[in-house]
């Protein structure tokens, strides 16, 4: 199918192109308008109704259902949306003939003066981001999220958002494409396998991916990372980062960061002085993963001169977003956890180490190269069964069918749920931490855990 509303005539000497119409694009092209570029969008698959109507309210010519070559090779400079990889033969077309190829992230930032605290890692991003937020937002600062959240940072911009901070998530493929972007805060919580298929397989060229949040940092600007992840430790001794850093760990003691003192208690301690001291279990999120992320957060916002009351109330009364780690209820003392945004088998590594109770596991959709080696400890030790759910699930069979008593497979949430409570007694868990993408049975994995949601609600 090809669209395509070209009603605008705009004669800007400067040409911007955007490949990809979902939120990042849409906003890249509003900002880009704004600025007084002449702007095209185009977009191989379809354009959602919000999108296309946002786009023409703007006067934005844009196309979908293809990509017209002739339209964008006389562009003076591409904006590529996430999704699409460099290796798309578009990309490859723009590049053989020298036009710059940015990320929305990379082209945003020109036109800010909010400080940006940029968040990335395998896992935690989000929880991470939301939990910082939470903080500066008790402390009274104009915060506002973006990246992988809400609303783009460039339609933040473009609308002209009166925010002093952006808290912004950033993936490995947004990532990708930033060259002079500089976060003040940059955080980096782990790199473990994911996406590799993006990555020829290679982990270190996911990794560089991630360390690009650093490249263009000065003395000025700050990067909190996690020193307890090898591999983060590799890449900082192979290439230096001119920013101050600022590590943290629950293994050892840090002179400047947080850690575990010696009583098993969260230390934030950033200028040698009275440094923030609270009980694990104080904090709102538990878990060894989310001990981590609430030091993210908490090192972050004591670099910012946040009180350190309010620090800690925030930490303690924050509320964890949908799909991580979600308790759904309690049906005949079984109860059902929804972790559907566990996409990676890391993901899903962190949600098994904090369960306390005999899991019956849902697993499965869109292998990312997995490898299920890592999960296998946690599943003899927790698992009593395996639903997969998935059009392919021959690779988990095959991990655990000689580790688990029970594995059955299910194509729909539903018929995930009432297997995992046919399966279940009081006192177990049902959880949905599926290690896997979702795009075989469902629009995303928003669209998995609220299916799954609606199963157990069904009940």
């Amino acid at each position: 199918m090809q669209k395509t509303n070209t009603s605008v005539n705009n004669n800007h000497l400067h040409k911007v192109v955007i490949l990809g119409g979902g939120e990042s694009g849409t906003g890249a092209a509003v900002l880009a308008k704004s600025k007084g570029f002449d702007v095209f969008l185009s977009d191989k698959g379809v354009i959602a109704n919000q999108f296309k109507k946002t786009l023409s309210n703007h006067n934005i010519k844009w196309e979908e259902g293809t990509h017209s070559l002739s339209s964008i090779l006389d562009a003076n400079e591409v904006i590529k949306s996430p999704g699409i990889p460099n290796t798309s033969s578009v990309v490859r077309e723009i590049k053989g003939k020298g036009i710059q190829v940015i990320s929305e992230i990379e082209f945003a930032g020109r036109y800010t003066n909010a400080k940006k605290i940029c968040i990335t890692g395998s896992n935690g991003k989000t929880t991470t981001t939301l939990l910082t937020e939470h903080i500066l937002k008790s402390a009274g600062y104009k915060v506002s999220v973006a990246g992988n959240i809400g609303k783009s940072l460039a339609m933040q911009i473009a609308m002209q958002s009166d925010s002093e901070y952006y808290v912004i998530e950033l993936s490995s493929f947004q990532l990708e494409d930033i060259y002079h972007f500089t976060p003040d805060i940059a955080v980096l919580l782990n790199i473990t396998p994911d996406h590799l298929d993006r990555y020829d397989n290679s982990m270190l060229k996911y990794a560089a991916a991630k360390m690009r949040i650093t490249q263009s940092q000065t003395r000025e600007h700050s990067f909190i990372y996690c020193m307890d992840d090898n591999v983060i430790k590799e890449e900082l001794s192979k290439k230096k980062t001119r920013a101050q850093l600022v590590p943290f760990s629950i293994k050892q003691k840090t002179t400047k960061g947080a850690y575990l003192n010696e009583n098993n208690q969260l230390t934030i301690n950033i200028n040698n002085n009275n440094p923030l001291i609270m009980t694990i279990q104080e904090l709102a999120l538990q878990g060894k993963h989310n001990v981590y992320n609430s030091m993210a957060a908490g090192v972050t916002a004591s670099i910012l001169g946040i009180r350190k009351d309010i620090i800690r109330e925030s930490l303690s009364d924050f509320h964890n977003i949908e799909h991580r780690l979600e308790v759904i209820g309690n049906v005949h003392g079984i109860e059902f956890i929804n972790d559907s945004k566990a996409t990676n088998v890391n993901s899903t590594w962190y949600a098994l180490e904090s369960m306390e109770k005999p899991v019956i596991l849902i697993l499965g959709g869109i292998d990312k190269g997995n490898d299920y080696s890592i999960l296998n400890d946690l599943i003899k030790d927790k698992v009593k069964a395996i639903i997969c759910l998935g059009s392919d699930n021959k690779k988990i069979i095959k991990a655990f069918g000689k580790i688990t008593n029970e594995i059955v497979e299910a194509s729909s949430a539903k018929e995930a749920v009432d297997q995992s409570y046919k399966l279940g007694k009081k006192g177990d868990a049902v959880l949905l931490s599926p290690a896997c993408a979702s795009f075989d049975l469902f629009e995303d994995f928003e669209d998995r855990g609220n299916q799954f949601k609606e199963a157990v609600r069904g009940l």
